[in-house]
């Protein structure tokens, strides 16, 4: 396992961080299959462990805080809030009212006194970044929280929030959590220089495109992965942006077999080589699917491998622009567009 340095934090935390959307509900996992997947991502040298309150309505944070129980100091725990939890129209957001209540909420799950990192699940237009700030400078002052961070914010938010801590006189965000993979390589035109700019943390999540990057996706094959079963016009290769993903996986399994490796080896050693990337977020649902990752905490990738890998997926390109994460508003609210 290899180690870096979490922005400017000083904080030294694995290449590989151990993400826990698929514990519970969503992957369909038990708490012992979760302890074990656990147990043995801190034995592999993951120190990094990342959850959220909206993961199966926080039942991913309960199981994450058993599994974790007597080595809380062991290991660096981040979790995340804004995401709806429930019908309720305030229990979502990043307003003071709610980020609090979240919070202790959060920390009540785990069984915790505080978190090392607490992020911002997604920009709230709603909202401004000095209430938000502000929120989450006392929450860090009171002991609660380590660090704070933004995820799968548009470049220009995160400059944004940069520039209102500053202003404001305010803790600011040290990390951003990203979508990153070969196939979704958007981010590598204005969110990774600002991040650099700005001595932030990447954890970038979906390294293996939602299992697109898995190897278990190929030409020929029926599409089975856990992910298309709920999410099945991601995978529907009759749509032109699928199918340009299927003809880039064919093309990266030529790759990877003349490195000698596997598609997961490729698919994390891209993410983990680009010199602002922390770590890559991985969130396995069984233990071979762990195994299978942890082989890749040494990969290191060669210049001609990706090269090789630019000529198949351009730098700054994503081959499913429609499923990001940061779009701004205006682009998908025609309103917002229009006088």
């Amino acid at each position: 396992m290899q180690y870096r340095t979490l922005g400017r934090t000083g904080v030294q935390v694995s290449s590989l961080a151990l993400g826990a959307m698929n514990f519970g509900r969503i992957g369909r996992t038990t708490q012992d299959e979760v302890t074990a997947v656990v147990d043995a991502a801190l034995e592999g040298g993951i120190n990094v462990i990342d959850t959220a309150d909206a993961y199966s309505g926080g039942e991913s944070e309960e199981m994450v805080g058993k599994a974790i129980a007597g080595r809380r100091d062991d290991l660096v725990l981040a979790t995340k809030a804004t995401l709806p939890m429930g019908d309720e129209r305030n229990h979502r957001g990043s307003s003071r009212r709610w980020l609090i209540t979240s919070l202790d909420n959060s920390l009540r799950r785990l069984g915790v006194d505080h978190v090392d990192l607490y992020q911002i699940h997604r920009w709230d237009p709603t909202t401004g970044d000095q209430e938000t700030l502000s929120a989450l400078t006392d929450l860090q002052r009171a002991g609660k929280i380590r660090y704070f961070g933004s995820s799968t914010f548009p470049a220009y938010r995160i400059v944004q929030a940069q520039w209102a801590a500053r202003e404001h006189h305010l803790s600011r965000y040290v990390t951003e959590q990203p979508s990153y993979s070969i196939l979704q390589r958007g981010i590598e035109t204005h969110v990774l220089p600002v991040t650099e700019e700005y001595g932030l943390g990447v954890l970038a999540w979906s390294p293996l495109a939602s299992g697109w990057l898995s190897g278990a996706v190929r030409e020929g094959r029926d599409i089975t992965t856990s992910r298309s079963t709920f999410m099945p016009q991601r995978f529907d290769t009759a749509i032109p942006s699928n199918r340009a993903r299927l003809d880039a996986v064919e093309q990266l399994a030529e790759v990877a077999d003349e490195a000698g490796l596997t598609m997961i080896q490729l698919a994390l050693g891209f993410v983990t080589a680009h010199p602002a990337v922390t770590s890559a977020l991985i969130g396995p649902r069984t233990l071979d699917h762990l195994h299978s990752q942890l082989a890749a905490a040494d990969t290191v990738l060669t210049p001609d491998v990706l090269d090789a890998i630019d000529t198949i997926v351009a730098p700054g390109v994503d081959l499913a622009a429609h499923e990001k994460n940061d779009t701004p508003p205006a682009l998908l609210d025609p309103a917002l567009r229009r006088r």
